[in-house]
C-alpha cells in the first residue's frame, strides 16, 4: 500500500509544494513545529532512510540543502533545523525546521496553526526564494 507521501507525490493528496525534480520532492508540513517547517522526500518509496543507496540519500541531502537555503530567506530563524525520525510515516523524510533554540526541535510541543492562506503565501515565497538560491 503506498504511504501518504507518495500520494502526495501522485497527487491524489493536495499538499503546500515547495519543489520537486525528477528524483525528489519537498512541501510544508500540515502539523508544524515552526513556521516554514517543511519535509522532503525522495520519490521513491523508502521506508528507512539508510536504506537509500549513497548516490539517493546524498541527492535527498543536496536537495534538502536548497530548500533549506529558501526557507531561511524567508522566515526569520538562527537556522535551519535538520532531523529525521523516520516512524511516523513509512516513507524516508528529512524535517527542515526554522529554529532559533534547541528547544524549537521538539516534537512533543504544541504545533504552529496556520491558515490556508498563511500556508499558500508561505508556499509560494519559498518557491520564489529557491530560484535566487
Amino acid at each position: 500500500m503506498a504511504s501518504i507521501f507518495s500520494k502526495i507525490i501522485k497527487g491524489d493528496i493536495p499538499c503546500y509544494k515547495i519543489a520537486e525534480t525528477e528524483d525528489y520532492f519537498a512541501f510544508l508540513d500540515i502539523n508544524p513545529l515552526a513556521k516554514g517547517h517543511t519535509l522532503v522526500i525522495p520519490k521513491r518509496e523508502e521506508d528507512y532512510i539508510f536504506d537509500l543507496g549513497d548516490e539517493e540519500l546524498a541527492g535527498l541531502m543536496s536537495f534538502s540543502k536548497k530548500i533549506a537555503k529558501a526557507i531561511e530567506q524567508v522566515v526569520p530563524c538562527e537556522r535551519i533545523g535538520v532531523t529525521v525520525i523516520g516512524l511516523e510515516v513509512p516513507h524516508a523524510h528529512v524535517h527542515l525546521i526554522p529554529i532559533n533554540t534547541v528547544r524549537d526541535m521538539d516534537f512533543g510541543k504544541e504545533r504552529v496553526k496556520l491558515t490556508e492562506a498563511a500556508y499558500s503565501e508561505l508556499a509560494t515565497s519559498i518557491r520564489s526564494a529557491l530560484k535566487v538560491v
